[in-house]
């Protein structure tokens, strides 16, 4: 049985191993492949009846160009570059690793925080460049810095990571805010559950942590921003496009949104041209939040699991039933 890896070096970039999914067949794994839709992607499939991929496109085209194609596995959780229901009408599952990154993603969003609170990279290269060595007083800060105890954060998205947030947040002493679609049991015992104009207009740190939809595309923007507070902070790490970021821009750029820590923007990677790059206050770091080699471990373990739970009949982590 033939295997392909199409895009494994983000994934492994030569930390980890790929021996257990060799022993389940014949593999080969490919470094990169494309991003974007290329006759490669389907050369590259032939004779395979299991695919693994990151970020490289499964469209209907490529589907129809590869009959031995029986199993499509995603080595992330989402799956939008693949054409899911098609592979679907074809009969051939699609399969995600749903939760490797709840300590890896959280962990990170309250990174950014704490960054945009006390900008301990840029004070660390002050000093390196001797502004330390040379300055009349003490100590110094170029930035205000920020204490978040008392403070509110309200989390949008409260499922697994948004409440391992939530419970690192009050941790630090914040009051902990949460909007979701499905409230349970659990959230209950971290955060208020708050419908979303509450949320606005009570959080001094509002962070993301739902999964991209038609309906909340785009929902931080120029409306949503006018409800919040004056000087609000604002964390990404969970998809860009939830936000407008020429709106987003706008308004670190006019002070209503007084910083941001973004993980994720709109385009990956991130065009020479987008707003962000140029506003006020505007952290921007290569979508890594889910990268720690312990988090692409569970990934890998995952996947692999996922190949086994294929070969016995019984495929798990479905996205497309």
């Amino acid at each position: 049985m033939k295997i392909v890896v199409l895009d494994g070096y983000t994934e492994n970039p030569g930390d980890l191993s790929w021996g257990e999914l060799e022993k389940l067949g014949d593999l080969t794994v490919y470094e990169r492949t494309s991003y974007v839709e290329s006759p490669l992607i389907a050369e590259r499939m032939q004779g395979a009846e299991i695919v693994i991929l990151n970020k490289t496109p499964i469209s209907r085209k490529t589907i129809d160009q590869c009959p031995a194609l029986k199993l499509i596995a995603v080595l992330a959780t989402g799956y939008n570059v693949v054409d899911y229901a098609y592979a679907r009408e074809k009969g051939i599952p699609v399969v995600n690793v749903p939760t490797y990154g709840t300590a890896s993603v959280s962990q990170f969003s309250i990174a950014l925080l704490l960054e945009v609170c006390h900008h301990i990279g840029h004070h660390s290269e002050s000093v390196h460049a001797g502004n330390w060595a040379g300055n009349i007083d003490w100590c110094y800060w170029d930035y205000p810095l920020i204490e978040l105890e008392g403070k509110t954060i309200g989390i949008i998205g409260f499922g697994r990571i948004g409440q391992a947030e939530g419970r690192i947040a009050k941790a630090l002493g914040m009051n902990v805010l949460a909007y979701d679609l499905y409230p349970n049991d659990s959230g209950r015992e971290i955060a208020e559950y708050v419908d979303l104009e509450t949320l606005f207009a009570g959080a001094d740190v509002i962070t993301l942590h739902c999964n991209l939809t038609p309906e909340n595309t785009g929902m931080i923007n120029r409306e949503a921003i006018s409800k919040m507070k004056d000087g609000v902070i604002l964390i990404n790490n969970a998809r860009g496009q939830l936000i407008n970021e020429q709106d987003v821009a706008d308004a670190l750029n006019n002070g209503k949104i007084a910083a941001a820590g973004l993980d994720v923007v709109y385009t990956e990677p991130i065009k020479t041209d987008n707003p962000l790059l140029k506003a006020r206050n505007c952290i921007i770091t290569p979508h890594i939040s889910w990268a720690p080699k312990e988090s692409r471990q569970r990934i890998m373990d995952i996947t692999v699991e996922n190949v086994k739970a294929y070969l016995a009949g019984a495929p798990e982590n479905v996205v497309n039933r």
